[in-house]
């Protein structure tokens, strides 16, 4: 089963953000589709659109990889299916 999620980072800018989030994606499976990154001040800002394929990485395994590279490199990591997310973010 394939599901899409909307994955953000942010934080602090520094060399290796994209390098670092990028490989646990493809170690874990996971395709981006889409991505837009920013920094402003400082502040590293990046927001993907990714498909995850459930049948070779469970969702939770993905969040929990994604977490472990969030505290190895200092900054926030969010994964969250895509349907959450619009349902969360509606007006």
């Amino acid at each position: 089963m394939k599901t899409r999620a909307i994955l953000s980072v942010l934080g602090e800018d520094r060399v290796g953000i994209v390098a670092a989030v990028s490989t646990a994606l493809a170690d874990s499976g996971v395709n981006i589709e889409d991505i837009r990154q920013t920094i402003i001040s400082g502040i590293f800002s990046m927001t993907m659109l990714v498909t995850v394929d459930e049948e070779t990485h469970p969702f939770e395994e993905v969040q929990a990889h994604l977490a472990d590279v969030a505290d190895r490199i200092g900054m926030q990591i969010t994964l969250q299916r895509e349907d959450v997310f619009r349902f969360m973010h509606r007006v």
